[in-house]
């Protein structure tokens, strides 16, 4: 059996998180249904993965900058392979076989290069990204709770434009599956995946000599994991994702619901809002019908037991002036920037590529380009 932290202290919080998770199924079992039910627990597992594998495309993005290390890019790949082994045949052939699945496949155009880019930006300011920012404050991070405020603020802001940023160009949407069929997008995305992990090889070995060993796997409940094991599990939870709620894994636009939801509560007319005026019910109803809230709170509550089950748990409530102000500043760029682009991280690099489309592959060119100007900000800032 494997050893877990038995402080009272961490089993009170892992308690507390089972009780969230469970409360949070519960409801959303009883307002919208078994699959919403099934939506948290997904939810849940994703919380656990990302915290035991310390899985952040954040940091990942950075040290293949500043450290020439590329274990983290490389376990970003194997993930979006394995997802999209599965969903591309799912997108395809779905409904022919009774399991109908949808895709994020987007025009890119202006909107989405200014929004990766802002993206990319702040989250190297506010020290995660939209999974990052919700497992890291599950998991104890009282920084990343005020990245988190100032993420949903930016999310909803960036509502009340986005019918003017979608005026200016932008390229048609195109999808690789549509084009060209599961199994040859699948060679063609894998090829490419392939090649960028060559890429961050040869970049590691010229730093480094060889390619240091991967942090181990040392306990399946208390951590660490692995990150091709973070990555395994992260992958199955896109591919439950895809069963279950019918579509790829996302984050962000539960940030912008809740951030409707805090502002038509305090009398701002944001049902007034062109990206708001066909989502009445949505900003009055329970946040429980929505799969995406659903899935976050799983991620937060799944965090949260599993910062418990390593033992480190621990909030730290002393914040630099420092801290506090990247924090506000990154959230509200990641925040606005992600609406602008179709998501962050997972739901427009993730889930863009593993839908087939090819605005996956922009958003993460120009958040790339947004992150690398973040790494140098944050070396001139002192934050490492």
């Amino acid at each position: 059996m494997e050893a877990v932290s038995t402080s009272s202290s961490q089993k009170i919080v892992f308690a507390a998180a089972l009780s969230g998770l469970a409360l949070v199924t519960y409801g959303a079992w009883a307002v919208a249904g078994p699959k919403m039910a099934g939506a948290a627990l997904i939810g849940g597992l994703a919380g656990l993965s990302l915290y035991h594998a310390s899985f952040g495309f954040t940091a990942a993005w950075r040290h293949i900058v500043t450290e020439r290390r590329g274990t983290g890019l490389r376990a970003q790949f194997v993930l979006i392979l394995l997802t999209a082994a599965v969903s591309f045949p799912l997108i395809a052939w779905g409904a022919e076989i009774g399991w109908p699945t949808g895709a994020f496949v987007f025009p890119f155009g202006v909107a989405g290069v200014v929004g990766a880019f802002m993206f990319g930006l702040g989250m190297q300011l506010g020290g995660g990204c939209g999974s990052g920012t919700l497992f890291t404050a599950g998991g104890g991070s009282t920084r990343m709770v005020v990245t988190l405020v100032a993420f949903i603020l930016g999310s909803v802001v960036a509502t009340a434009h986005l019918h003017l940023w979608n005026r200016l160009p932008a390229l048609p949407a195109y999808s690789l599956v549509q084009d060209l069929g599961p199994h040859w997008a699948f060679l063609v995305t894998a090829a490419v995946l392939g090649l960028l992990a060559l890429a961050t090889v040869v970049i590691e070995k010229r730093a480094h000599g060889r390619l240091v060993p991967a942090r181990r796997t040392e306990s399946l409940l208390a951590g660490p994991w692995s990150p091709m094991a973070g990555a395994l599990m992260l992958a199955v939870v896109g591919i439950l994702t895809f069963l279950v709620v019918g579509r790829p894994w996302g984050i962000t636009s539960a940030f912008a619901l809740w951030g409707a939801k805090a502002f038509h509560a305090i009398g701002v007319p944001v049902t007034d809002w062109p990206y708001w005026s066909g989502q009445v019910a949505a900003i009055e109803g329970s946040v429980l019908r929505d799969a995406t809230s659903v899935m976050d709170f799983g991620i937060i509550f799944g965090a949260m037991a599993a910062a418990a089950l390593a033992g480190k748990f621990a909030p730290l409530w002393s914040l630099s002036r420092r801290d506090v102000l990247t924090a506000i500043v990154g959230g509200l760029l990641m925040g606005y920037g992600a609406r602008l682009a179709f998501g962050c991280n997972i739901g427009a690099y993730l889930g863009g590529i593993v839908s087939g489309s090819m605005h996956g592959w922009l958003w993460a060119l120009f958040a790339f380009a947004g992150s690398l100007t973040g790494t140098r900000l944050r070396l001139k800032l002192g934050m490492g």
